[in-house]
């Protein structure tokens, strides 16, 4: 069972989330937080394997609790739960260790296969939200596609493959299905790109690999 915690300063938003999780056997809401501050004190108490914020919280911010869960709890992965119109907190999250993002208005399914990718180590990050994403951080997009391009141009051949399906939300082991390699030389594949582009997560790698055109289109088909 993984389990999870919802913070949420509104309660029909948990209760909508913690209803679409219940529909999956394999998953426990172990705890609701109503703000960043109790969100911090029950992930310490219930040690969840995937935390869901919200942004907008009274008193202690998500943001600011993603930064104390991640330096606690470092076996937490933290998804942030987001609007469009709160994409301009999306870097601050990446640099927090942010796992993952996940629009409000997300489809159920993207909400419970998000959850479960996450646990498993996996970045969530649909291409739909991707792409939003870049086009919020597009300051400089041109030396932002420049600078992409220049740090993959330092990976293998078969890194950059790996990294374009990382980008296209591919886990390890759809990866090393895809390419017909075993799930560990991925792993490894993926630990290599992440030192050689210095970015702390899969979620700042895929978004080096949109921006240096790695990721196809439908790169999940």
């Amino acid at each position: 069972m993984l389990r999870v915690l919802i913070a949420d300063d509104e309660a029909m938003i948990r209760g909508g989330v913690r209803a679409i999780l219940a529909s999956d056997p394999g998953i426990d809401v172990v705890a609701e937080a109503g703000d960043g501050r109790e969100a911090v004190e029950l992930a310490r108490l219930h040690r969840p394997d995937v935390a869901l914020l919200d942004i907008r919280m009274p008193g202690a911010d998500g943001l600011t609790a993603l930064a104390t869960i991640r330096s606690a709890l470092p076996g937490t992965a933290v998804i942030i739960l987001t609007t469009f119109g709160q994409d301009e907190y999306i870097a601050r999250a990446l640099d927090e260790g942010a796992a993952g993002f996940l629009l409000k208005a997300s489809d159920p399914r993207e909400l419970i296969a998000g959850v479960h990718a996450v646990a498993s180590g996996a970045a969530c990050l649909s291409p739909r939200v991707a792409r939003r994403v870049i086009g919020e951080l597009r300051e400089g997009a041109v030396s932002r596609g420049r600078r992409a391009r220049e740090l993959v141009s330092a990976l293998s051949d078969r890194e950059r493959e790996v990294l374009g399906l990382l980008g296209a939300g591919l886990s390890n082991g759809e990866i090393a299905g895809r390419l017909h390699l075993v799930e560990g030389t991925v792993k490894a594949y993926v630990s290599a790109a992440l030192s050689r582009l210095a970015v702390r997560n899969r979620v700042q790698a895929a978004i080096i690999a949109y921006e240096a055109g790695l990721v196809e289109e439908g790169g999940r088909g």
